[in-house]
């Protein structure tokens, strides 16, 4: 008996067979191939086989079955096909080998599969039940679960195989209420459910976030005894996760015998759709010291975890790792890439993840295009968009959110309209609430605030939210329109009357125009309210380490230092034409004390440690957590170009790419 190791075969496979070589030596290897989905190995010992004349018409059955599960298990159903078609004689082993080629999930092969379906009737060999699996199997996979309902109803002979593979696939593709009916039908039939069942009626729960029926199917676990299953489980954690219920999900991991990366990634994920970002990096360390080496999805949910927290340092290091590891072409991880760039602040980066994938697909193209678009670079996006366009790959919804932010940070008004009354129409995208609230922004952003408020006022189709018109609001204030300004605060107030930001956009407005009475009552609604104005932070990363300033704090230990940076960044850039925006200031004060107030900024004590601490050339990333004002972000232009350093601020609306005097939000944000 030949017996061989796959992973001590040579990178050229010069294995040859042993003359005379048993034909069930040539099976099990043929087999060995086929569960490994090794195909240079499969096709070595085919070639070989051809060159002994041993895969001609008369060769054994046995033998020509098993080549046509190699190339079926592969992917490569034309050749299981042209095998196929060459046998003299077929069992139900060939026809069940060559449909595993055809349920592959991505082949969508169903009018083959509809050709051997045609051929079992007339045979006879669907009424036997691995036939008739494999078939239901390949409609599901291929998501024409009516024509595998329709062989469920009409050939005799149900068993949980053949339940669990229509089950899936309705969970797979959303279809709750069908996939409901199913496991209803299960449940009438008394079909004993196994862990595949359970599986994909636990996939049900966290798609429909029922938690109570989490909590029984769980509950039936324990009885069964399946709960100590580690897919099982690791179902069971993620529909914890998505049900928001992150304690429930980390008991069920600590109570695993054995944890493999599948139940790491899924209690990983949890912490990660419920916000604990931090506690996501940290559960890896943890992850890492039991020796289980991550997967592609688990490098997937770490790096949106860095994206959240804008940990680019880590997010570099797992990037280093991910090459190493290689998973580097995996489209998850390269999506996951882009994502944690660009939300970092570094969108060449991005770029250059997405310009070396080798795959591409609807999310790799919206990350790229609403990277871009965050980041301002409008007319980038654009040109991804037309890529996009060029390579046949169809937008869906977030592309066009994308695509219509983009023609908002470049003021093109028609292309915007173009856009979202042609090309939306054209791929069958209905415009959601998003996208009417991107063309506000257009008609705000070029100045036509009468035509957005009479946009709002004759779209009946949506329902605008708060986040819609305070869009509007900020467009009076950057076009000092007071009077209209002051109508929408109203109708914001009615709808949220503890909208904090609303208030603050007011008083800034009161303030520009000097009008103190208007801020003072401003300040008065607001303490009757009990509405408190979040103070002003900003953050940035030096050697993994993160300084924080809070506006008019002293809390640094280098405080002093700062103060007198500021200070010599404010005289270097006043010969550049710099004077203090002193309307920002929200003090009925003298101009001297506001011009104080204004120095000690957040995001400007955090400029000011970054040019100290971080050599030329590199970039100067700074993170704030509310809108920079009208002053720090004139100051910052001219600093950029007074000190020749790139400075790229992220605020709460968007990313501020400052070089040499310029930004790229073109001082509309």
């Amino acid at each position: 008996m030949l017996v061989l190791k796959l992973p001590r075969v040579t990178p050229a496979f010069s294995m040859y067979l042993p003359h005379p070589c048993s034909l069930k030596e040539v099976v099990n290897l043929l087999k060995f191939s086929a569960t490994a989905k090794s195909l240079r190995f499969g096709k070595t010992i085919h070639a070989q086989l051809v060159v002994r004349n041993q895969t001609s018409k008369d060769s054994d059955i046995t033998q020509i079955n098993s080549l046509i599960n190699l190339y079926s298990k592969c992917g490569q159903s034309k050749c299981a096909r042209k095998l196929f078609d060459r046998m003299l004689q077929r069992n139900v082993v060939s026809w069940s080998a060559l449909m595993m080629g055809y349920l592959h999930k991505d082949s969508g092969r169903v009018k083959e599969g509809k050709q051997c379906h045609g051929y079992l009737l007339k045979s006879g060999l669907l009424l036997h039940q691995y036939v008739k699996n494999a078939l239901i199997h390949m409609y599901s996979r291929c998501f024409h679960v009516d024509s595998a309902m329709q062989i469920l109803d009409t050939v005799p002979g149900d068993d949980v195989f053949s339940y669990n593979s229509i089950l899936s696939a309705l969970v797979e593709s959303g279809c709750r209420g069908e996939a409901a009916q199913v496991l209803k039908r299960m449940v009438d039939e008394c079909v004993i459910w196994d862990s595949v069942t359970y599986v994909s009626v636990l996939g049900l729960c966290a798609q429909i976030r029922d938690l109570q029926l989490g909590l029984q199917i769980h509950a039936q676990l324990l009885k069964t005894g399946l709960v100590f299953d580690v897919f099982v489980s690791s179902t069971l954690i993620d529909t914890y996760g998505k049900c928001g219920e992150v304690l429930n999900a980390r008991k069920q991991f600590d109570g695993l015998r054995d944890r493999n990366v599948v139940a790491w990634t899924a209690v990983l994920t949890a912490y990660l759709q419920n916000g604990h970002f931090e506690e996501t990096l940290n559960l890896f360390t943890k992850m890492e010291l039991e020796d289980t080496r991550p997967n592609e999805f688990t490098f997937a949910v770490l790096l949106n975890a860095c994206a959240s927290l804008v940990a680019l340092a880590y997010g570099d290091l797992l990037h280093g790792r991910i090459v190493m590891s290689g998973f580097k072409n995996h489209l998850i991880v390269g999506n996951a890439l882009i994502n944690m760039y660009s939300k970092s602040g570094n969108i060449d980066s991005s770029y250059n993840v997405f310009s070396n994938m080798m795959n591409r697909d609807v999310i790799t193209w919206n990350a790229m295009i609403c990277g871009y678009s965050h980041h301002g670079l409008g007319k980038q996006a654009l040109l991804v968009f037309q890529d996009m366009m060029s390579a046949g790959e169809c937008p869906n919804y977030v592309t066009f959110i994308g695509v219509l932010s983009a023609c908002v940070h470049l003021a093109l008004v028609q292309e915007g309209f173009y856009y979202f009354d042609q090309i939306m129409k054209k791929f069958d995208v209905e415009p959601g609430l998003e996208h009417y609230t991107c063309m506000v922004a257009l008609l705000g952003r070029a100045g036509l605030l009468d035509e957005a408020e009479n946009f709002m006022k004759t779209t009946t189709q949506v329902k605008w939210d708060v986040v819609a018109w305070r869009t509007l609001l900020n467009a009076c204030h950057i076009h000092r329109n007071y009077n209209l300004g002051k109508q929408i605060t109203e109708t914001v107030i009615q709808m949220d009357p503890h909208d904090v930001g609303t208030y603050t956009l007011l008083s800034n407005m009161h303030a520009k125009a000097r009008k103190w009475d208007g801020v003072v009552k401003i300040r008065k609604l607001m303490k009757e309210r009990n509405i408190k104005k979040e103070p002003g932070a900003s953050w940035l990363d030096i050697r993994n380490n993160t300084h924080v300033f809070v506006s008019e704090g002293s809390n640094h230990p280098e405080s002093t230092q700062i103060f007198e940076k500021v200070q010599q960044l404010l005289a270097m850039i006043k010969p550049l034409g710099y004077a203090p925006d002193v309307g920002v200031v929200l003090h009925d004060v003298e101009d001297e004390q506001k011009e104080g107030y204004l120095s000690h900024h957040s995001e400007k004590l955090a400029l000011a440690y970054g040019l100290m601490k971080i050599p030329p050339p590199g970039p100067i990333r700074i993170i704030k957590n509310l809108r920079m004002c009208d002053d720090c972000h004139i100051a910052v232009k001219l600093i950029s170009k007074a000190t020749n350093r790139l400075i790229i601020v992220r605020d709460a609306n968007r990313f501020h790419h400052f070089r040499e005097g310029l930004c790229t939000c073109n001082d509309h944000w």
